[in-house]
C-alpha cells in the first residue's frame, strides 16, 4: 500500500480552506485516511430525514462523494480541482433516524489520469450497510 500524501490533519485544512461549503469541521469528520482507505462519520441531524422518516439520498450521495474526494486526496496529495466523472449508488436499507452515518471508502485503481473506488455507507453501528457506491474521479494534469 503507498503512504498518504496527506494526513488526516492536513486534509482538515485543506478542506476547510478550499472547499468549506463542503467541509466546515462540524457535521462530518474524518476518522481515518491513509492513501488507500477512509472512513468519514457525518453527525445525524434532522436535516438528512426525507419524509417517511430514513436518511435521504441527496445526503447518502454527497457523503459519498465527499468521501471519494478524501480518500483520493490523501492517496495524490492537495490536487483540489480532481472533479467527480461518474458516481452509482445503489440504495440496499432504510438508513435509521437518530443515527450517525459513516462512510467507507477505498480506491480500487488508481492511475494518472482516473481514480476508480468504492463507499460502502453504514448506519450507526450496524454492520449492514445502506447504500453501496462506485465513483470515478478526473485527476488534472498537474
Amino acid at each position: 500500500m503507498a503512504a498518504a500524501k496527506m494526513s488526516v490533519a492536513e486534509l482538515e485544512q485543506f478542506l476547510r480552506d478550499e472547499f468549506p461549503q463542503a467541509f466546515s469541521g462540524d457535521d462530518i469528520t474524518i476518522e481515518s485516511a491513509d492513501g488507500q482507505t477512509c472512513l468519514l462519520r457525518q453527525r445525524y441531524s434532522e436535516r438528512m430525514l426525507r419524509p417517511g422518516g430514513t436518511v435521504s439520498g441527496p445526503t447518502l450521495m454527497a457523503l459519498a462523494d465527499f468521501a471519494m474526494y478524501v480518500v483520493l486526496l490523501s492517496a495524490i496529495g492537495p490536487i483540489g480541482l480532481a472533479v467527480t466523472t461518474n458516481l452509482n449508488i445503489n440504495f440496499l436499507r432504510k438508513g435509521q433516524p437518530g443515527q450517525d452515518v459513516l462512510a467507507e471508502a477505498r480506491l480500487l485503481k488508481l492511475g494518472k489520469r482516473l481514480a476508480v473506488g468504492e463507499v460502502n455507507l453504514l448506519s450507526g453501528t450496524s454492520p449492514d450497510p445502506i447504500a453501496h457506491v462506485t465513483s470515478t474521479y478526473s485527476i488534472p494534469n498537474v
